[in-house]
């Protein structure tokens, strides 16, 4: 099993045609109060200026993390993208950041407090608010989709789906054990990711805080799949 190091939050962003967002994404990662992190940034063979935009951003900004961008040659998905991240990871926790949305600045510092204070939990998501603007103070329509507590895993159990995929956080050490995400089910990927915890009999929560923000736009991954701004 892999060595992971005590603390460290890798944060997986797989990107695809973000450029019009990503600087926002990694701006908010920048601005994090948890400062022990990686970013891992997998770019799926982007056709857009996504590797120019993000290396003069890393240039400019001399971020105080160290960022990884694994330039894909040809485009794998969002699960593969994803699992390349994964692997890829050296934390002892591993976050997902989806490349158009933005973590309030004290998503990371929460979400790790919350599982260092828990020890019987191994993943955690948050609420979140849906934009549609840079400006967050317009403020947008909150969540009303998730579920907390005991009631997670009934709606699991029942086919539904309660986390918000871009909020979670969760142990690498579970990674290690499950695999990552599987491209059996195009388009729910992460339903079937949040099932493989559950299926195992770990435990997963949401924190009810807002602590990122969904940004609704026409190329979202979740409309194509769903039509809607429940962000798988």
């Amino acid at each position: 099993m892999k060595d992971r190091q005590e603390g460290l939050v890798s944060v997986v962003i797989p990107c695809y045609n973000a450029g019009p967002y990503i600087v926002d994404c990694l701006n908010s990662l920048q601005a994090q109060s948890y400062k022990k992190m990686e970013v891992i940034l997998v770019n799926d063979a982007s056709t857009d200026q996504t590797q120019s935009i993000v290396e003069k951003w890393v240039e400019k900004s001399n971020p105080p993390f160290p960022i990884i961008v694994c330039n894909l040659p040809i485009n794998i998905g969002f699960a593969g993208a994803l699992t390349v991240g994964y692997f890829m990871s050296s934390g002892e926790y591993i976050a997902v950041n989806d490349a158009d949305d933005i973590s309030h600045p004290l998503r990371f510092e929460k979400q790790v407090d919350f599982l260092e204070e828990n020890q019987e939990y191994d993943l955690i998501g948050t609420n979140y608010q849906v934009f549609t603007d840079i400006n967050l103070k317009e403020s947008g329509q909150m969540a009303n989709w998730l579920e907390y507590g005991d009631a997670i895993r009934k709606v699991y159990a029942e086919g539904g789906h309660c986390i918000c995929h871009g909020t979670i956080l969760f142990r690498g050490k579970i990674f290690d054990m499950l695999g990552g995400p599987t491209r059996r089910i195009h388009g729910a990927e992460d339903y079937e990711f949040i099932v493989k915890f559950l299926n195992a009999h770990l435990n997963i929560e949401n924190l009810n805080e807002v602590l990122y923000y969904y940004r609704q736009h026409d190329q979202q991954r979740s409309k194509k799949f769903y039509g809607g701004d429940n962000s798988g």
